[in-house]
């Protein structure tokens, strides 16, 4: 992981700041530290042998047979701590990815410097923060779903950057005021490679005492996709008098955004969110909007909820100017109508579940989605022929426990 020198020098300069503002605690020697462990057993099944229902950045996962790959996962997390000032944090997930492979990944691997009561600055390996829960995505007891609803957490597969952030908490009456700014790089594994370059961004958040927290969110960069089959195509195109349609599909620094607003309650026996998300792109993966809708209620041990979403594709940003009927142009045109279909993952999503909180640090959970692409692949993988075309039924159970 290499840093930016500006952020390099703005971490320096925070750890300044923290040895000056808290004097001996700056330089004391005073370590702990703690660890804390996660986890998922989660089986999914659904009614439909021509597609695979999958989590983000996942190339298979569950059809008719079923598949515990699309939820399950293990973590684990190490906190430690320097003095009141210095503090590291490094979390690693194991769960199933886009190469078929429950290889880990180290999630999370920064440094903080606590240079004020208020201020906070870290550097290294961080969680994206474009969610509402994205602070604790993969520690999926936390969260009332099986799943976080894909029709808007399934928009962007990068889960962490490597950079910097800066994080200010204030207080105000009954109100808690958090700010964040951040900046930093990314990218997604192998065997597609989708880089994340010049990312920066600001997010706020007020948690009101009435158990009502709301949440605003803007980030923007560059996104470079490394691929020999769009490589090619965009070489081939180049060479023709539809050059224009190849830098289009050419996705080398080309510039992204993404925009969310969040509102949540839990209070009482309610529980519920509410969230709106925006990708935009200048390339042939395409501009989308998302958002869903969550409602819950308390009865004892058990919370059962319903949930309703939605992912638009606002355009496909690319205009194909082949024309159609040309059997010399037919498998240009193929090509570049079969890569702006791939991405058109608009579809609809209504659910209902139940959360058992079984036992202590231990959550069962049952969820019924009935999810309807829109003549298109949706957020399903491994699509076959005439898919599309109706509903799929998806059946979800899960186990979800800390330590």
């Amino acid at each position: 992981m290499k840093l930016n020198p500006l952020l390099a020098a703005a971490l320096a300069g925070a750890c300044g700041l923290a040895s000056s503002a808290a004097h001996a605690d700056a330089l004391s020697w005073d370590p702990s530290w703690s660890f804390s462990g996660f986890g998922t057993l989660g089986y999914v099944q659904t009614n439909t042998s021509q597609a695979d229902f999958v989590g983000v950045g996942q190339s298979a996962g569950a059809s008719k047979d079923g598949s515990f790959n699309p939820d399950s996962k293990i973590g684990g997390q190490v906190n430690a701590k320097a003095n009141n000032v210095f503090s590291a944090t490094v979390q690693a997930v194991s769960k199933y990815n886009d190469a078929g492979t429950w290889k880990p990944v180290v999630e999370w691997a920064f440094v903080k410097a606590q240079a004020t009561p208020e201020l906070a600055v870290r550097a290294g390996r961080i969680g994206l923060p474009f969610y509402m829960v994205s602070d604790y995505l993969n520690v999926n007891y936390t969260n009332l779903w099986v799943r976080p609803p894909l029709d808007v957490y399934g928009q962007v597969n990068f889960s962490h950057f490597d950079g910097a952030d800066a994080i200010y908490q204030t207080s105000l009456g009954g109100t808690t005021l958090t700010g964040q700014v951040f900046y930093g790089e990314t990218n997604t594994p192998a065997p597609v490679r989708v880089h994340s370059h010049q990312q920066m961004g600001l997010n706020l958040t007020a948690e009101f005492d009435n158990g009502i927290t709301v949440r605003l969110g803007r980030a923007q960069g560059k996104i470079t996709v490394d691929s020999t089959s769009l490589d090619g195509l965009v070489g081939i195109l180049s060479q023709t008098p539809f050059a224009s349609v190849g830098d289009e599909l050419s996705v080398t620094k080309k510039s992204a955004s993404f925009t969310g607003a969040g509102i949540s309650y839990d209070h009482e026996n309610f529980v519920g969110s509410a969230e709106f998300t925006k990708r935009k792109t200048s390339s042939y993966i395409s501009s989308t909007t998302g958002w869903s809708v969550t409602g819950g209620y308390r009865l004892g041990k058990f919370t059962p909820f319903a949930v309703v979403s939605k992912l638009k594709v606002d355009s496909s940003n690319v205009d194909d100017t082949i024309p159609a009927g040309v059997p010399q142009l037919a498998a240009l045109r193929a090509g570049v109508e079969g890569l702006i279909a791939s991405q058109h993952i608009a579809q609809k999503t209504d659910s209902i579940g139940l959360r058992w909180d079984a036992y202590k640090n231990v959550a069962v959970k049952a969820q019924y989605d009935h999810i309807k692409p829109d003549g298109g692949p949706g957020l399903f993988a491994k699509v076959q022929p005439g898919f599309g075309t109706s509903a799929v039924s998806v059946y979800s159970v899960s186990v979800d426990f800390v330590f």
